[in-house]
């Protein structure tokens, strides 16, 4: 369900006391297309987003409300929990929230989310107890070690003419009974310590999530010194790893070994690549892609020459844990490698003149499908913004690994999504773009294209691990993609009609449902119909949007 952005032009039109007829001349449309856009039928962005609120003097952010847009979303997805299936609350009931309170709303969802880290850790301590022949083992030594003290001190105390021999020798067996004892609670306790911290709340994650969320995948800060030290780079010649190699031995000592060995503590595995901090070393196996080895020569120079930058970063309010605050050092550091690899003006242009071709921006950037797919979301600096993508990541089992959300697309927060989407038929197609268009229940349309690809094996024996990315973006900016030619972009009646994930879609009759409705039936009523022509029957829209 989409954000009535519509209603919010309309209210500050006439608090401004502008004439329908007038604004509409204002901001260079047709009255009746104004008319449909405050009705809040017609979908509204880019250029003419910008002028309108140019004309109402506001922010933009006040009029796309993303936000609001995001916490409607995740209310969506709290009251479609089976624990709250008998209150019947569904889509309106979130709007209604976030229009009328929303910071209720979010602490509702706040609030939800730590029951849902709770339930994973009662989940996976539950599961472990059960499974782990480790818990089993210890449980069943304390109770032989409190049978053995049980009968020393019974036979201590029910035996009075014991000879003081036997009476000493049943003393060094309680004691010795009672040590083993403790020995292996503290095992056992150590054990539940190490569990509890390895499936902790996944807030950390979260958190980091929110806050690339809430800075819309864009740090301006972070552009600017990317500029700053790809200039260093280009200092040795053109980029790439020739240069970032000479880069880092020139300014921090650091030597690249490809292949070759990497000793490693006990046994952890090495992986693609490693870098030895002691050693100055920064080593690649030899299955490891020139695109990863490039992308790991950038992410390394960006957060040792912006270590400053980066901690100061990481230290914002809205991480409240060293874990979040060590998971955002690597995030953002990940993004300095991506504004250092692939600078901003220049991979715009590149985007747009090659209509968001992936596979030709990673051929020209030396980069995989998903770095560039990932450079593509953060392209929103203001007034130089590239096509708003949403961007998910899948592995084989189905479960989204990461997602950067895209304002109206409906999105779970973990666990599985739709399983028509294209992220999931695109592992039975590796390495191939899949593409699709999608109607979901609300009318809205959006593109889906997603690629599966797999990590190049080092050796015969090693198992291939498939990941699948998917980007998607409103049918509005879909003419302006290559992955849009050639389809029925004016009519819906072919659209994969989806939903976000089976719980929280309210179609009833699709056959591939994996789950109870679980939305109010009330829900059904507030479902607008498709848009057929949306963008296409319309004279005045802007096509430079």
């Amino acid at each position: 369900m989409r954000s009535p952005i519509g209603l919010k032009i309309r209210n500050l039109r006439k608090s401004l006391d502008f004439s329908q007829s007038g604004f509409a001349k204002m901001v260079g449309i047709s009255p009746s297309y104004l008319n449909l856009i405050e009705a809040n039928k017609r979908d509204v962005g880019g250029i003419l987003l910008q002028r309108i609120a140019e004309n109402l003097n506001v922010e933009l952010d006040l009029l796309t409300g993303d936000s609001e847009q995001r916490l409607i979303n995740d209310l969506e997805e709290v009251f479609a929990d089976p624990l709250l299936e008998s209150l019947n609350l569904g889509p309106d009931d979130a709007r209604n929230v976030v229009a009328t309170n929303p910071d209720a709303g979010a602490a509702l969802f706040r609030i939800y989310r730590g029951f849902l880290d709770a339930r994973a850790e009662a989940k996976a301590m539950s599961n472990r107890l059960r499974s782990d022949p480790l818990f089993s083992e210890l449980l069943h030594q304390m109770l032989s070690q409190i049978t053995a003290v049980r009968s020393a001190a019974e036979i201590l105390a029910d035996v009075p003419d014991l000879e003081s021999d036997q009476r000493k020798r049943f003393h060094v067996s309680l004691s010795r009974d009672s040590r083993t004892l403790s020995d292996v609670a503290q095992t056992l306790i150590g054990e539940f310590d190490r569990e509890t911290v390895a499936h902790h709340s996944v807030s950390p994650m979260r958190e980091v999530d929110d806050l690339i969320i809430d800075e819309k995948n864009h740090f301006g800060g972070l552009e600017e010194l990317g500029r700053e030290l790809r200039g260093e780079v280009l200092a040795f010649g053109g980029f790439g790893e020739a240069s970032l190699d000479l880069a880092l031995q020139h300014k921090f000592g650091v030597t690249v070994e490809r292949a070759g060995q990497v000793e490693v503590g006990g046994e952890e595995a090495p992986g693609q690549y490693r870098y030895i901090e002691d050693q100055k070393r920064m080593w690649f196996q030899g299955n490891c892609t020139m695109s990863t080895r490039q992308f790991q020569l950038s992410r390394l120079y960006a957060e040792l020459s912006g270590v400053d930058t980066l901690k100061q970063m990481a230290k914002d309010k809205r991480l409240t844990s060293s874990n979040s605050q060590r998971l955002a050092y690597r995030a953002l550091g990940s993004y300095l490698a991506g504004a250092i690899g692939l600078p901003y003006d220049d991979f715009l242009k590149d985007a747009e003149e090659h209509k968001y071709d992936i596979d030709y921006l990673a051929q020209k950037y030396t980069a995989s499908f998903e770095q560039v797919a990932h450079r593509l979301v953060t392209l929103r600096a203001p007034g130089r913004e590239g096509i708003p993508f949403g961007f998910l990541r899948s592995d084989p089992a189905g479960r989204l690994t990461k997602q950067f959300p895209l304002p109206g697309l409906q999105l779970p927060n973990a666990g599985h999504a739709c399983p028509l989407w294209a992220i999931y038929s695109a592992f039975r197609r590796p390495n191939d773009v899949v593409r699709q268009l999608v109607t979901y229940p609300d009318g809205s349309r959006y593109l889906f294209f997603a690629k599966s690809m797999s990590k190049r094996a080092a050796a015969y024996s090693q198992v291939p691990f498939y990941t699948s990315v998917m980007l998607a973006c409103d049918i509005f900016y879909a003419d302006r993609t290559v992955y849009g030619e050639g389809m029925r972009l004016d009519d819906g009646q072919l659209d994969v009609p989806v939903g976000p994930t089976c719980h929280m879609c309210i179609r009833r009759d699709c056959e591939h449902r994996q789950e109870e409705v679980l939305a109010s039936v009330d829900a059904m009523h507030s479902v607008r119909m498709p848009l057929v022509n949306t963008k296409f029957s319309v004279g005045e829209t802007d096509k430079s949007a």
